[in-house]
């Protein structure tokens, strides 16, 4: 049965509003997804301050995202994230996974707003085999990150990830279901999708002027090895 829900998110922010605007309304690839061409509205767009998107569909379905922005002292912003919409079964489960992603999907904003703010990425999202859907499989790929469950955010760790040579990584988060790594020209975020029924999945968020055609391949490669 159709539930309504509503998910909200407050905090500050690096970034001036005019940053933070630009980052939530048009250069999303940098840190959640690319949303050009998705079919919402914008029912409300009031730079820099107040802006909502808005999905409607048949039997009063809808999907909704507002951000209100106000200014903060040293070039901060405050930032009122909801995420309201319509769960249409398994509400329980998909609450939790939209809630902890949102949250997850948040603190990638503030890594990009400190450190590539401005900054176009190539967007890359690759999901894991089938095999990777099973009770351990997020902690099959934290084990070949090089990281364990007590790694601490702000270690700096050696990867090599596919598509870069091994180089230094900074452990931006470390949680249950979330890794999020970061180095100088790239955002990696890596999702336990298997809690919520799904499989393992990632993103990179490249901010380097490279040909980044072949990471699609390249990660499903490795993912498929992994589980292999």
């Amino acid at each position: 049965m159709s539930t309504d829900f509503e998910i909200v998110v407050e905090g500050e922010y690096p970034g001036d509003p005019e940053q933070m605007w630009d980052a939530v309304t048009h250069n999303t690839a940098a840190w959640l997804f690319p949303t050009d061409g998705m079919p919402g509205v914008d029912v409300v767009s009031e730079r820099p301050t107040h802006h909502v998107n808005r999905m409607e569909g048949t039997d009063g379905w809808f999907n909704q995202l507002e951000q209100v922005i106000e200014p903060r002292p040293g070039g901060r912003s405050f930032l009122r994230w909801v995420h309201s919409g319509v769960i249409q079964d398994d509400w329980d489960n998909q609450y939790d996974a939209a809630s902890r992603h949102t949250v997850f999907y948040l603190h990638t904003l503030s890594e990009y707003l400190e450190h590539f703010a401005g900054r176009s990425a190539v967007f890359t999202d690759v999901q894991g085999p089938a095999a990777s859907g099973g009770p351990e499989g997020f902690e099959t790929l934290r084990s070949a990150l090089g990281l364990t469950p007590a790694s601490v955010v702000g270690e700096t760790v050696t990867v090599a990830l596919p598509g870069v040579p091994a180089s230094a990584a900074t452990v931006d988060w470390n949680a249950e279901h979330f890794i999020g790594l970061r180095t100088d020209d790239a955002l990696y975020r890596f999702f336990g999708r298997n809690a919520f029924g799904a499989v393992v999945g990632l993103t990179v968020h490249r901010f380097g002027d490279d040909d980044a055609a072949g990471l699609p391949a390249e990660w499903t490669a490795w993912l498929d090895g992994l589980y292999g």
